[in-house]
């Protein structure tokens, strides 16, 4: 017997509530909609439209590898951030509206329409570089990244997104070979999950996220600690930097950047009032 598109929705949203999926609505309608080539448009206003046997088939692979807990982006090769629409593979970090936090301060921070250079340490697919030039078109920047899968993610999407021009790719670790004084604004989003956590997270992270893009070390706190100098290092005078942090490491984070030679940082808390980024300035 054939399913209708809202039939096919509600047996696939009960399946991933069993499965213990965390949104498990919308992750049912997506996965629908990659499999019957429906928009969600079509859901709402044809719902009663019945799938093929092959469009059956698909959504039945597709529901498979999500209750297994493979993150939708991976299954489907792509994730919406800011305004953009990225491809994302098991090489790079997901990216999440918790770092869309950071891209608005750095947006509201900086001049419009004045050319500004940006650099996007551990860019992974190149989400907060990217976001920030599709809003800006007088600003480019760098994007680096010790994983050269993921600079070639990083370049795909920068190539999809027609920011090519703008957007430079770099393999290194963090700002090495970077000169001096070079940069308007510095954006990281690091590794900062304590080494002892990443095996309780959620199945989606812990198994199927690059680790190197989660494991900030015993405490969270060792990339903040090599960046902090080297932030203030190869930013402009009066130049911005943004760090995402986790939400108990604001404190920790500041102190670092204090000690690194900031000239004022503060503490921004995302749409759940918990402690996002730290945003500062280097010394005029």
């Amino acid at each position: 017997m054939s399913l209708t598109l809202v039939q096919a929705w509600t047996q696939a949203r009960r399946r991933l509530e069993a499965a213990g999926v965390d949104g498990p609505v919308i992750d049912a309608r997506l996965l629908l909609e990659a499999a019957a080539g429906a928009s969600r448009t079509d859901i709402l206003t044809d719902p009663h439209r019945l799938l093929t046997a092959a469009q059956a088939a698909a959504l039945e692979a597709l529901l498979a590898r999500r209750e297994a807990r493979e993150p939708v982006s991976h299954i489907l090769g792509r994730k919406g951030f800011w305004k953009v629409e990225l491809k994302v593979t098991a090489d790079v970090l997901t990216p999440r509206p918790d770092t869309e936090t950071l891209v608005d301060a750095l947006l509201k921070s900086l001049p419009e329409e004045a050319p500004m250079r940006i650099l996007d340490l551990g860019t992974g697919s190149g989400a907060i570089l990217l976001a920030l030039l599709a809003e800006r078109p007088a600003w480019s920047g760098v994007g680096v990244d010790i994983s050269t899968a993921a600079l070639e993610v990083a370049r795909e999407n920068a190539a999809l997104l027609k920011l090519e021009d703008r957007a430079g790719f770099v393999h290194a670790s963090w700002t090495q070979g970077q000169p001096d004084a070079a940069f308007d604004a510095v954006a990281a989003n690091p590794p900062y999950i304590p080494s002892g956590d990443i095996a309780a997270l959620e199945p989606e992270v812990s198994v199927h996220e690059p680790r190197l893009a989660l494991d900030g070390g015993p405490d969270g706190l060792d990339a903040y600690r090599v960046l902090a100098p080297e932030v203030l290092r190869v930013l402009r005078p009066a130049g911005v930097f943004a760090l995402e942090i986790g939400h108990d490491q604001g404190q920790a984070v500041e102190a670092l950047m204090r000690a690194g030679g900031a000239g004022y940082c503060r503490v921004v808390s995302d749409l759940g009032q918990r402690d996002r980024v730290v945003i500062g300035r280097a010394k005029a």
